[in-house]
């Protein structure tokens, strides 16, 4: 039984939706939903799309307030990530230190050792000296906060009481305490709690100001986002105060690289059965190709794992498959291909470019690639369909359907435009 389904029994059997609408809430306890599934697996849900069908449909969020008990509502539970196009810093790794491979990142952890010993944090923090402090399992004490309602203009009041939450990892230095929730995966959003819960615990225990920090590592870049709370006792205050992209390796491509792709690159067959790329986001393309790095994964695990729906999950391994970055197995098992493999080895330029190289390889890519640069501008939905339909593609493509392939396409092309640093 998957979260979905035992999720709509629990909301059956205690007819969780009418207490909401009646309260404004309901208190559901680990015991109960154990009666069904896990309650480790039914209620950690740190991005929105993760939510289960029944909390989408009816804008419904879940929050821990004690070791055993959770209150569902319709909370304003998670923050949309800022989409601003920010300047990448390059740092470099020390030469002293030979455990960490920079080109092998696998997990969150090794992606903050790696980010702590190049200075990146430090210099994101503007501190001098660091040092790595509190992180692991805690209980949170008790606090009370409000959060808004998504659904009216009003506002919950919750009282925290000895709930358990997770710190990735917290540097202290001369003026403040920042803590780090890491991730490896890129969404659209995050949990608020993850960053607020710490926030609320260490603000009371220390004197210096605690920096709450969201972070994640993808596709050889450090991206850290720093948040406040301007009303400590308000979940819902959250704002954005700086973000900044690093890297320890060279990311100077100039057009002159992706141009001497489009001349030299050879056009490969379409491949067969694979659908033509509905992938809007390439960046995420690359993430799943990072995270299929350890383990095959099928779909159904990549959508509980990962910040991918059902149907995402299938249009991005679909566009790592129509670039032979990603393989599927008869026992439908997605894993990295030899080709994937190989790419992700390299350090960050070699790695676009090789991207670039797959991209531009199929036809409807080049010829729009070649536009662009005939033109200074990428081409328009219109245009990019017309190439779509005169090109040699296994499954002509019509309808609604073209319109949605081109976007994908013309969203590639600006990922290609974008890594331009000249």
């Amino acid at each position: 039984m998957n979260n979905n389904q035992a999720w709509e029994k629990l909301f059956s059997k205690y007819d969780i939706l009418s207490a909401v609408e009646r309260n404004g809430y309901f208190t559901i306890s680990a015991d109960q939903i154990r009666e069904y599934r896990e309650p480790r697996l039914m209620t950690k849900f740190d991005h929105k799309i993760n939510l289960p069908s029944v909390f989408l449909k009816n804008e419904l969020a879940i929050l821990p307030v004690t070791r055993g008990d959770y209150v569902i509502s319709h909370f304003d539970a998670y923050h949309t990530l800022e989409a601003d196009n920010v300047q990448t810093y390059t740092f470099s790794p020390p030469e002293n230190i030979q455990s960490l491979d920079y080109n092998n990142v696998f997990s969150e952890t090794v992606a903050l050792n790696c980010a702590f010993a190049a200075g990146i944090i430090r210099d994101f923090l503007d501190e001098d000296v660091i040092f790595p402090t509190v992180s692991g399992r805690m209980g949170t004490g008790v606090f009370d906060f409000s959060i808004s309602d998504t659904r009216h203009n009003t506002l919950h009041s919750l009282r925290v009481s000895n709930a358990q939450m997770e710190i990735d990892a917290a540097y202290e230095g001369r003026s403040c305490l920042a803590i780090l929730e890491a991730k490896r995966e890129i969404s659209e959003d995050f949990i608020t709690r993850q960053l607020y819960y710490p926030f609320r615990v260490w603000q009371n225990r220390i004197t210096k100001p605690v920096r709450p920090v969201f972070f994640v590592y993808s596709n050889n870049v450090f991206s850290l986002y720093e948040y406040a709370f301007s009303n400590t006792h308000s979940y819902s205050s959250i704002k954005l105060i700086q973000h900044k992209n690093y890297s320890v390796q060279d990311t100077a491509i100039t057009s002159q690289d992706i141009q001497s792709i489009l001349q030299r690159v050879r056009i490969a067959d379409e491949p067969s059965g694979i659908p033509f790329p509905q992938a809007d986001t390439f960046e995420r393309v690359i993430n799943l190709c990072e995270l299929l790095r350890d383990n095959p994964l099928t779909k159904q695990q990549i959508t509980e794992l990962y910040a991918f729906n059902e149907r995402q999950a299938d249009y991005y391994a679909n566009a790592g498959r129509y670039l032979g970055l990603i393989g599927k197995s008869s026992a439908s098992l997605y894993s990295l291909s030899t080709s994937g493999r190989k790419i992700l080895s390299m350090n960050w330029k070699n790695r676009q470019l090789a991207l670039c190289e797959l991209i531009l390889s199929h036809r409807a890519f080049h010829e729009s690639m070649t536009l662009y640069f005939s033109t200074g501008h990428l081409p328009e939905t219109r245009d990019i369909t017309d190439i779509i339909t005169r090109s040699d593609l296994q499954k002509p493509i019509t309808g609604d359907t073209l319109s949605r392939r081109a976007k994908t396409l013309r969203s590639w092309l600006n990922w290609i435009t974008s890594l331009i640093t000249e």
